[in-house]
């Protein structure tokens, strides 16, 4: 990448002071920040955002404009109707997700959602509630337009983009103008520093993000030259070279911005750039912690993968983590001659141990709600009892 001048910096150094021990108010009476409501198909979200508010598929489709933002959506939605239908909670209207304060309803959610389901139900509570209250907090976006062309790039607020695109294409009854309101910010006075601000200050924030969000700012004090479009995971791991010796001027911006974290916790949650790309994404979908991750990048990156499989998979603790990682399990893991575990097995293997939990009227109860008939519910039960006979002959 390119590095930038002098210059540059002391722009920056100047910039981050003002973003973080400046008066906001003053800030506001500035001209050249000014509140407007802009059409939805004006805003364009950040494409090297740390948050992924998106599954990373679809992310990377749309920000190479292969879909449409509705288009994006659509395909969200379709991928929490699959998994709907096959844990028995299926709808047709995103509508259907929000509680409806009944005992049954309640049941259901109890139930642990998948990420791209939960994704789902906050937009839609968002979208309902910007429907019913109105949008209370604008987006701040950066004016990057370019001649007769207005173009506005989110800086912070990703997510009330998303469910106001929700709102409008999937929500019945929409009755606004296709606006959204935008703090609008000249394309210079634009900080790296108060969006990593942003979003260490909201909840949600996974590991993996925040390692994302450590490589930009040390890519951005370092004078790299951040791209305007989309990346992938390769683009990151340049900031495992960098560190904050050089530039100390920054060192406690950076920090007061990743949420006033120390130097060492810094360096660990840095270090997660170093998972292979299949680890990283499951790892940020499922929103695994660093205390998990860390020991997972001591290890060769083919065991990455499989290791976060399993801790998704069976909900393993740190300890338990590190010790799968010690040398003597990782090669007991390497010389297993039994291929990959299906999916299906795994989810049978985490029912079995937590089946105290579960009481007979109960589980003859929800086999009847899900196949609606008392005797394919038999017939169910009489195939589980054959699954488990020849387990246990198995096991001899």
């Amino acid at each position: 990448m390119a590095k930038g001048n002098t210059n540059r910096i002391d722009e920056l150094l100047a910039s981050v002071t003002t973003d973080l021990m400046g008066d906001g108010q003053a800030a506001f009476q500035d001209n050249s920040i000014r509140v407007e409501r802009l059409l939805l198909e004006m805003v364009r979200p950040d494409p090297v955002q740390p948050r992924r508010v998106l599954p990373e598929s679809i992310h990377l489709r749309f920000h190479n404009n292969h879909v449409t933002p509705t288009q994006a959506l659509r395909e969200l939605v379709q991928i929490v109707q699959i998994a709907g239908r096959q844990r028995g909670r299926p709808f047709n209207n995103v509508l259907e997700l929000l509680p409806n304060g009944d005992e049954e309803r309640e049941e259901e959610t109890a139930v642990a959602l998948s990420p791209e389901e939960q994704l789902l139900h906050d937009l839609v509570n968002l979208a309902v509630t910007i429907r019913d209250d109105g949008q209370v907090n604008p987006l701040t976006v950066v004016d990057v337009s370019q001649g007769v062309t207005r173009l506005f790039r989110i800086e912070t607020g990703e997510r009330r983009y998303w469910a106001t695109w929700l709102l409008r294409d999937f929500i019945p009854n929409y009755t606004g103008d296709g606006t959204i309101p935008c703090i609008i910010i000249p394309e210079k006075r634009s900080s790296v520093f108060r969006q990593a601000k942003e979003n260490t200050a909201r909840s949600g924030l996974t590991a993996i993000a925040l390692a994302r969000q450590a490589a930009l700012l040390l890519l951005t004090v370092h004078a790299y030259e951040i791209p305007a479009y989309a990346v992938d995971n390769s683009f990151y791991p340049q900031a495992l070279d960098l560190d904050l010796k050089s530039k100390r001027e920054f060192t406690d911006s950076v920090l007061s911005a990743m949420g006033g974290i120390g130097k060492m916790q810094f360096s660990r949650i840095k270090a997660l750039l170093r998972l292979s790309d299949e680890a990283l994404e499951l790892a940020d979908r499922h929103g695994i912690d660093e205390k998990k991750l860390r020991y997972v990048v001591e290890v060769a990156p083919e065991y990455h993968a499989e290791i976060v499989r399993q801790i998704v998979d069976f909900n393993l603790t740190s300890k338990q983590v590190q010790e799968i990682c010690s040398g003597e399990m990782l090669n007991e893991l390497a010389e297993d001659p039994i291929e990959k575990l299906p999916a299906s097995a795994i989810k049978i293997a985490r029912v079995v141990q937590t089946i105290n939990a579960t009481t007979p009227q109960d589980l003859a109860r929800a086999l009847i709600k899900q196949e609606g008939d008392a005797g394919l519910a038999r017939a169910r039960l009489q195939v589980l009892r054959r699954l488990i006979t020849e387990a246990e002959s198995f096991l001899e």
